[in-house]
């Protein structure tokens, strides 16, 4: 069995597409996501505005709102232009202080304001609305307060009278750190580490074909002994890969990687389960071909329905609900709970048996077509 793990664990060293597919890919995808995703979560809402009435009342009202969100000024007379970008999607909403502004509010009459938008980015522009509907109710109280202080109240008093009778009280009910490359980084690999599958169908098809597997049945070699010595080296060769990705996701984007005896409990259970169920797939498939089709379709299917490329409570319920029963989800879940919120092995071991389990069976799979497996190859 040695001898055998020795082998194997040269030609996959050699094995130039499983690098690709192992290492080079989800690299890749780590940067192109970490790139697109990994920006200033912090960024303020941005609204365009037009001010035609070019009064200390319209540039008062303006500095506020540059207080709270990114006021871009535009020039007055490009309005049916930016109408148009609006129409054409290019932007969400733009607000416009129409002439006699500051008249109106002198005045005492309702001074408009105009907030055109986009009505299929209602996401976009109803934070834009909730800021416009704050500051209008500023004016209004100081208004009222104006009122109450002219028919003799005091400052004080004024307060109290439009003072709300409920207080809302923020209260931070989590100190995570959850970032997009706290996803990224965890999600490629989980993902990528289910593509050793396409390595393993390979190379006991190419024993197949080299005879090596007919000449096996001849020895005294067990075939839980033949088994193991086969899916040992794949399973150091996908620790082995976990651990380059996570190296470079902590120096290359500052990934903070927890509870370390708990990541490698992840780690470990992870690479029994991919390499678990790749063993079982290695025979149940009729070939090579059908392997790599069947690959793809756990690796991206298990990708997209077990939260690794978004976080799965922005999943639709029912996905979620099927997620369950993927070991990606579990596998995801766990090394985000280290990750991000600080879980350690008392909190992940369920989901490192669950792994476990997914692991065991294929190796129990492969156990049962394994007699199969080798009357083919000797015919």
């Amino acid at each position: 069995m040695k001898a055998m793990i020795i082998k194997e664990l040269r030609l996959i060293g050699k094995d130039r597409r499983s690098f690709i597919f192992l290492l080079l890919m989800p690299i890749i995808f780590i940067v192109m996501f970490g790139s697109i995703f990994n920006q200033d979560s912090g960024a303020s809402i941005t609204l365009r505005a037009i001010d035609q009435d070019q009064s200390a009342a319209s540039q008062a009202l303006i500095t506020q709102m540059k207080g709270i969100m990114d006021v871009k000024q535009l020039p007055a007379d490009h309005l049916d232009d930016q109408l148009d970008k609006i129409k054409q999607g290019q932007f969400s909403s733009m607000l416009v202080i129409p002439s006699g502004f500051e008249q109106s509010m002198k005045s005492g009459k309702a001074a408009n304001i105009k907030l055109y938008q986009d009505p299929a980015a209602q996401t976009e522009t109803a934070p834009i609305q909730a800021i416009l509907g704050s500051i209008s109710t500023q004016y209004r109280e100081q208004k009222l307060t104006g009122m109450l202080m002219a028919n003799g109240d005091t400052k004080e008093q004024a307060e109290a009278a439009l003072a709300s009778p409920i207080h809302i009280e923020n209260v931070s009910a989590s100190s995570d750190h959850l970032n997009m490359i706290d996803q990224v980084v965890p999600g490629m690999t989980v993902m990528f580490v289910f593509f050793i599958m396409i390595t393993m169908a390979r190379r006991f098809f190419e024993e197949k074909k080299t005879g090596l597997l007919s000449r096996i049945r001849t020895t005294r070699i067990k075939p839980l002994h033949y088994l193991i010595g086969m899916w040992f080296p794949f399973v150091l060769t996908v620790i082995f890969q976990c651990i380059i990705l996570f190296a470079f996701g902590h120096f290359v984007y500052n990934l903070k990687l927890g509870d370390i005896a708990a990541l490698s409990a992840v780690v470990l259970s992870l690479s029994i389960a991919g390499t678990g169920i790749g063993l079982g797939l290695s025979f149940l498939v009729p070939g090579e071909g059908a392997a790599m089709v069947i690959t793809q379709i756990i690796s991206m299917g298990g990708a997209m329905l077990g939260g690794l490329w978004v976080p799965s409570y922005l999943l639709p319920q029912t996905v979620q609900m099927i997620g369950h029963f993927l070991p990606q989800y579990w596998a995801q879940h766990s090394l985000l709970d280290i990750i991000a919120h600080g879980a350690h092995l008392a909190d992940i071991w369920s989901a490192a048996l669950i792994l476990l389990a997914f692991g065991l069976a294929g190796l129990a799979i492969a156990l049962i077509r394994l007699p199969g497996f080798l009357r083919s190859a000797a015919n």
